[in-house]
């Protein structure tokens, strides 16, 4: 399962890229610290999968977030973000996002829903 990190925190986003390359069945496919950037590259390689901070270095995640769910809805979408009071959260969930992750308090909770869902693909038979 490849994934892709948005994030504009070098030192955050190379932690993700730590934790995340190291969940079996998955693969860090890129990393973005901005929208444009992201939005481009995400939508050309189609990852299963965008953890994606909602204050970028360029843009906001959830420019990224409206535009993956119109263009390419299967992707899973989880927000991870130190601003994550309700109502940032209600937003995200109406724009597409599978989930939302405060950076200070669950970070931990990131690697848990990247594992669960590439056991998930994982058990998933091909269709061929």
């Amino acid at each position: 399962m490849q994934i892709y990190i948005v994030e504009d925190s070098p030192a955050i986003r190379d932690r993700l890229m730590t934790m995340l390359g190291e969940v079996p069945g998955t693969e860090v496919a890129g990393a973005a610290a901005g929208a444009t950037q992201a939005t481009r590259e995400i939508l050309a390689s189609r990852p299963e999968m965008v953890i994606l901070d909602l204050r970028l270095a360029e843009g906001g995640g959830f420019d990224v977030l409206r535009a993956l769910h119109a263009q390419a809805p299967e992707i899973d979408v989880y927000m991870l973000s130190n601003f994550s009071a309700d109502p940032y959260r209600q937003l995200a969930r109406r724009l597409g996002a599978r989930g939302f992750f405060d950076k200070t308090r669950e970070f931990g909770r990131v690697r848990e829903a990247v594992a669960a869902k590439a056991k998930e693909r994982q058990c998933k038979p091909s269709s061929s």
